[in-house]
């Protein structure tokens, strides 16, 4: 089990394999900032390396191009980045939600690192949620995340979260997703992000008028195949030239999807649209291989399984086209 992983606080019911600190509600940015393992800042120091001729050491030289963020904890090494990288501190991230959380109702429900500090996150429930066919519930979240590899800039976004099974989609509408990046070459302007965030807000309700129209779609089991085979391959070919690991995520996605998935057998889900784009991230989100829970959190927010959900949401949004 990873040791980033298990530097993460939450409200409620645990989540990713009961790792982390619960928490009681209305705790302060700096309780979250302790339990959640948030609370040490990054540092920078000049890149050096020490001359050698013939066997004998020389001088040491500094490459000011380049520079080592590390912990100011541990002082464990994070990475090396370019001299004009901006870091974002990961108390910031937790700050964000400081005064907005008092304006508009927002409650952080999760926060963490993960890569040994590599990259950190909260998420903060937003209040609004919605019901498909009275009882498959969908709430909206805001997840902020940030990090000091180069592998992520800071971004903001609108998700959503579906209760009877956390499967997690980040909320987009025409082909794409709402998120705000500001890369690591400029300075964060927490306002401006905030500003952005609250004009798209908008957004989640015609984000669950589509899902509506999911939950009403019925579709055959020739295109349930089709439709995961398009999610999987992302091309028209047949099973056999997708290769094995996508022949066993088309297989499991399939039996999620006839009722072996969490809720797939409420109406809204049932045979639907709705039901085929949840065989999807619940695969992602639980069970897809990884190398560690860490791994396979990493992978459904910000890497390929993050990528294979949008797959799967712009492939169901045909099917009401």
């Amino acid at each position: 089990m990873s040791h980033a992983v298990q530097t993460m606080a939450y409200l409620g019911a645990a989540p990713w394999h009961q790792i982390g600190n619960q928490l009681p509600p209305k705790q302060s940015i700096e309780v979250w900032a302790e339990k959640a393992g948030m609370d040490w800042s990054i540092c920078e120091a000049p890149v050096r390396y020490m001359t050698e001729q013939a066997g004998v050491l020389g001088s040491i030289m500094s490459f000011d191009e380049q520079k080592v963020l590390y912990r100011s904890d541990t002082k464990a090494p994070l990475s090396v980045v370019g001299d004009r990288f901006r870091v974002v501190q990961p108390l910031q991230i937790l700050d964000f939600f400081r005064e907005i959380s008092d304006v508009s109702g927002l409650s952080l429900e999760t926060a963490g690192c993960l890569k040994g500090g590599r990259k950190f996150w909260a998420l903060a429930r937003t209040g609004k949620e919605a019901t498909l066919k009275g009882s498959d519930t969908v709430h909206s979240y805001v997840l902020l995340a940030s990090g000091c590899d180069g592998s992520l800039a800071t971004t903001a976004t609108h998700t959503s979260t579906r209760v009877v099974c956390a499967n997690t989609l980040a909320i987009a509408l025409n082909g794409a997703t709402n998120a705000i990046k500001v890369p690591h070459r400029t300075s964060f302007d927490a306002m401006a992000v905030k500003k952005q965030l609250g004009i798209a807000v908008s957004q989640w309700d015609t984000f669950m008028q589509n899902m509506k129209l999911l939950a009403e779609r019925k579709v055959k089991r020739s295109e349930a195949m089709q439709y995961l085979l398009n999610v999987v391959s992302d091309t028209a070919a047949p099973p056999q030239t997708t290769g094995l690991a996508n022949e066993r995520a088309l297989k499991r996605m399939l039996e999620l999807f006839d009722g072996h998935g969490r809720g797939a057998e409420l109406a809204a889900a049932k045979g639907t649209a709705w039901g085929l784009l949840n065989s999807v991230t619940e695969y992602v989100d639980h069970e897809r291989r990884a190398r560690s829970p860490e791994a396979r959190l990493d992978g459904a927010w910000f890497g390929p399984g993050a990528a294979l959900k949008q797959r799967a949401l712009d492939q169901a949004m045909q099917l009401i086209s």
